[in-house]
C-alpha cells in the first residue's frame, strides 16, 4: 500500500490528509480553537463527587469540567503533592474528596454537552513508544503478530524498563526498528516525563503540565510509517517545522519530505475537497451500483446497505453477496474518514447462505485491521445485523465541519404546513375554551409562514370557515419570513383597524 501525508497551512486553518492508494482516508483539521486536547496533561481540581454514578468532575481549567470515572482512577496516582494513601477501594467517595487536586489526562475530546473524559493513568507517547510511568512492564501492540519480533522487542525493552523504574509500550511502527533508535526514543520519552514532574511541583490547580505536539508534528508522529512515500507541505515555515522534528526524532523519512509548490492549491490537485464534501452526505454510493445509508446519532452510528437498483449474476443470493463485500470494503474507509466512533450497526442485506455471512465479516475485518483506532466488531446477530465498536477520541467530521441547522435544530425535519394549520385551529379553540359564541369582541391575527397561509387558503379553507363560525371571530393572517417552518403566533385584537 502506498500512502501520503498532505499539510495545508493558512494562517486561519492547519489541515492534514491521509492519502491511501489514492484515496482519501483521513482528514485532520485544527482551527482557531485547536486541534485536540487528548493526550494533554493537567494538574486539576475535583469540583463535584457523583457517588451515583461513581464519578467525579475534575476543573482542568478547559470550559467544562472533566469527567474522572472511578474505573479510570489509578489509587497510589490519587495525591499528586504530599503523602500518597493505599486506596484500593473502589468506591469513588473514598478515591477522591472535594478540592483535590489530582493529575489527569484527556482521553476524550468534549463533546456536545460533554466535558472531557478523564483518565488519572497517564501515558506520553513518541513515534515508537509509548511511556507509562505509573505502570511498570513492557507491553507489544498487538498487531505485532511476529513471535520472533515479539521476543525481540521484550528483550530490548525490558533491561530499559528495569533501569528507568517506569513502563513502556511499543507501538505498531516500533516493528524490525533497531535497537539504538528504540533507546533513544525511550530516552525522549524519560526527558519529557521528567519536566512534567517539575511543572506538577510548579503548577496550581487547574492547570495544563504538558500539551501534546502540534498538529502537523502529531500526525506525522502517529500516521507516517514505512508504507509512506510522500510527506508534501505548503508552507516553507511550517515545512521547516516539520525538518526539524523529523531531524529529531525520525530521520530516514527526511527524504520523502518535500514543499509543495503547484498552481493549483494542494487539496484540490489531490481531489481532497471534493472527497470531504462527499464525507458530509448521508449517502455513499458504491461502485457496483448499491449504497449505504449513514447516520450518525448522539448515542450511536447506523449504517444501511441497500443494492439500489443493482442486479448480479442469475439470482438474488449473488446480487445481495455482491453488494454486501462491496459494502464492507467501503464502511472501514468511510469510518476512519468521518471519523465516526462508539456503537456502529451495521445492517446488510439478508444472506441465506451462512459462508456468504462469513466472508463478508472476514472482508470488513481485513479493513478493520487497517484502522489505527481499536475496533471491535461481534458476529451477526439473530436480526441479521452487525453490531461493531471504534474507539472515539475526538469530534466526527461532520461535529468539526457543520452545525446544527437553525430551523429544525439538527434533525432534519419541520413541522409540515397541515400539521401547522391543525396546531392553529386548536390554538384558537383552546383560547376560547369557556366563552359563549360571539362573546369575544374582536379578531384573530395569526402571524405564520406563507406556506400554512396558502393551505388555509386552499385544502383548509372549509376548515378555517367552520372554527370562525364556531367561535364567532374572524381569523387573519400576517406572513413573516423569519418564522420557521412549524412556528407560528397568535394575537386576539379587541379592537380590529
Amino acid at each position: 500500500m502506498s500512502e501520503e501525508l498532505l499539510i495545508n497551512v493558512n494562517s486561519f486553518e492547519t489541515r492534514v490528509a491521509l492519502i491511501a492508494n489514492g484515496a482519501l482516508q483521513e482528514i485532520h483539521m485544527a482551527r482557531a480553537g485547536g486541534y485536540s486536547a487528548t493526550g494533554n496533561i493537567y494538574l486539576g481540581k475535583v469540583v463535584r463527587i457523583v457517588p451515583g454514578m461513581q464519578a467525579a468532575f475534575v476543573d482542568i481549567g478547559l470550559e467544562r469540567p472533566g469527567f474522572l470515572h472511578a474505573s479510570d482512577i489509578h489509587s497510589s496516582l490519587l495525591l499528586t503533592v504530599g503523602d500518597t494513601d493505599d486506596s484500593a477501594g473502589s468506591n469513588i467517595r473514598s478515591l477522591l474528596h472535594d478540592g483535590q487536586d489530582v493529575l489527569v489526562q484527556v482521553l476524550k475530546d468534549p463533546l456536545g454537552n460533554k466535558g472531557p473524559r478523564l483518565t488519572t493513568r497517564v501515558t506520553i507517547a513518541a513515534k515508537f513508544l509509548v511511556l507509562t510511568p505509573h505502570d511498570i512492564h513492557v507491553g507489544i501492540s498487538q498487531r505485532i503478530e511476529d513471535e520472533s519480533e515479539r521476543t525481540r522487542l521484550y528483550r530490548i525493552l525490558g533491561p530499559l524498563v528495569e533501569e528507568g523504574r517506569v513502563g513502556v509500550i511499543a507501538r505498531t511502527q516500533s516493528d524490525g526498528v533497531e535497537a539504538s533508535v528504540l533507546g533513544d526514543d525511550f530516552d525522549l520519552l524519560l526527558r519529557i516525563w521528567q519536566s512534567v514532574q517539575v511543572e506538577i511541583k510548579k503548577a496550581n490547580a487547574p492547570s495544563e503540565v504538558y500539551a501534546e505536539l502540534p498538529i502537523q508534528n502529531r500526525l506525522i508522529r502517529d500516521l507516517v510509517a514505512k508504507t509512506t512515500q510522500r510527506i508534501a507541505v505548503d508552507d516553507e515555515n511550517t515545512l521547516q517545522q516539520v525538518q526539524e522534528y523529523l531531524q529529531t526524532y525520525a530521520p530516514e523519512y527526511l527524504p520523502r519530505l518535500n514543499l509543495y509548490q503547484g498552481d493549483v492549491p494542494i487539496f484540490e490537485q489531490y481531489a481532497v475537497e471534493s472527497e470531504v464534501a462527499r464525507a458530509l452526505e448521508p449517502t455513499v454510493r458504491l461502485r457496483n451500483g448499491g449504497s449505504l445509508v449513514i447516520e450518525q446519532t448522539e448515542a450511536l452510528v447506523s449504517i444501511d446497505v441497500n443494492t439500489s437498483g443493482f442486479v448480479s449474476g442469475s439470482n438474488l443470493e449473488e446480487t445481495v453477496f455482491t453488494t454486501n463485500v462491496e459494502a464492507a470494503l467501503s464502511i472501514p474507509r468511510q469510518l476512519r474518514l468521518r471519523n465516526l466512533g462508539g456503537i456502529i450497526v451495521i445492517d446488510f442485506i439478508d444472506m441465506s447462505e451462512p459462508r456468504h455471512r462469513q466472508e463478508v465479516l472476514e472482508v470488513l475485518q481485513q479493513g478493520l485491521n487497517e484502522d489505527p483506532c481499536k475496533t471491535f466488531c461481534d458476529d451477526f446477530s439473530h436480526l441479521g445485523l452487525v453490531l461493531m465498536s471504534r474507539k472515539r477520541t475526538r469530534k466526527s467530521l461532520e461535529q468539526t465541519v457543520c452545525e446544527p441547522c437553525d430551523t429544525c435544530s439538527g434533525t432534519g425535519l419541520v413541522i409540515s404546513a397541515e400539521s401547522t394549520c391543525m396546531n392553529i385551529l386548536r390554538e384558537v379553540f383552546a383560547q376560547n375554551s369557556g366563552l359563549e359564541l360571539g362573546e369575544s369582541k374582536g379578531e384573530y391575527l395569526v402571524t405564520t409562514t406563507g406556506a400554512v397561509i396558502e393551505r388555509f387558503l386552499g385544502e383548509d379553507a372549509s376548515f378555517l370557515a367552520q372554527v370562525s363560525a364556531a367561535i364567532g371571530c374572524t381569523i387573519r393572517f400576517q406572513n413573516d419570513p423569519k418564522i420557521s417552518g412549524g412556528q407560528f403566533d397568535i394575537r386576539f385584537l379587541d379592537n380590529p383597524a
